[in-house]
């Protein structure tokens, strides 16, 4: 009987997620991820992921449905709730993607990546930029849904600045760093500073100064 790819698949993502996390996705090699796999074959990652983006969209894929669909309950309960509280929508992006703080099977890892990916230059030609942003082109992505459920909450400015979009960095980037300094005894404190940190973000004023520099950006713009 042929032997199932599967356990060395599952060992390859592993060790990627470990060395990715540790060393960051450019400084490590595809040798690397095979030899720390235990791969018999050294061709094993090319074979199974073809490439360097390859494996990162496995490990995306290995995590984030979970988050995605973690994400869609906790806005199906906001819409269904008799009233709006925008601290509903903080805690629906922050809360499916801390679970992974506890997530023994590479859940950390998987935030430290996910921070370095959001923080990338923006190069299309990116295999790993490439696997980032593999979810947000597809329509029923949670943070989507997400997306328009904040924008009654923005004013015109806070729009045009993307404070949605910081919102969204800024949480990866604090997961990716509690993640990179732990394990905690407890998360719960820092999960729940988090949430009010993203509302607080989303609700800030812009401030008239801000919105005259970005009035001249947008005039500089116009043909």
């Amino acid at each position: 009987m042929a032997r199932s790819p599967e356990p060395t698949r599952a060992a390859l993502v592993s060790a990627a997620e470990r060395l990715f996390a540790s060393e960051g996705i450019d400084r490590v090699s595809l040798r690397e991820i095979n030899r720390a796999s235990g791969a018999r074959n050294a061709v094993a990652l090319q074979y199974h992921f073809e490439d360097r983006g390859g494996i990162v969209r496995a490990v995306v894929r290995k995590h984030y449905p979970q988050v995605d669909a973690e994400r869609h309950r906790l806005l199906d309960a906001y819409e269904s709730a008799a009233e709006r509280d925008v601290r509903r929508l903080g805690e629906a992006l922050v809360l499916p993607s801390a679970a992974k703080l506890s997530d023994p099977d590479g859940g950390p890892e998987y935030l430290q990546i996910s921070a370095e990916l959001i923080n990338r230059p923006r190069d299309p030609g990116s295999g790993a930029m490439a696997a980032a942003e593999e979810a947000s082109e597809d329509a029923t992505d949670s943070i989507h849904r997400w997306r328009a459920l904040v924008e009654p909450y923005l004013g015109h400015d806070a729009t045009r600045l993307h404070r949605r979009f910081t919102a969204i960095r800024f949480c990866a980037l604090e997961l990716g760093r509690r993640a990179a300094s732990g394990p905690h005894r407890d998360d719960r404190l820092f999960i729940s500073q988090l949430v009010d940190l993203v509302v607080a973000l989303l609700l800030a004023p812009v401030s008239p100064t801000t919105a005259a520099l970005a009035d001249d950006r947008d005039r500089a713009r116009r043909p």
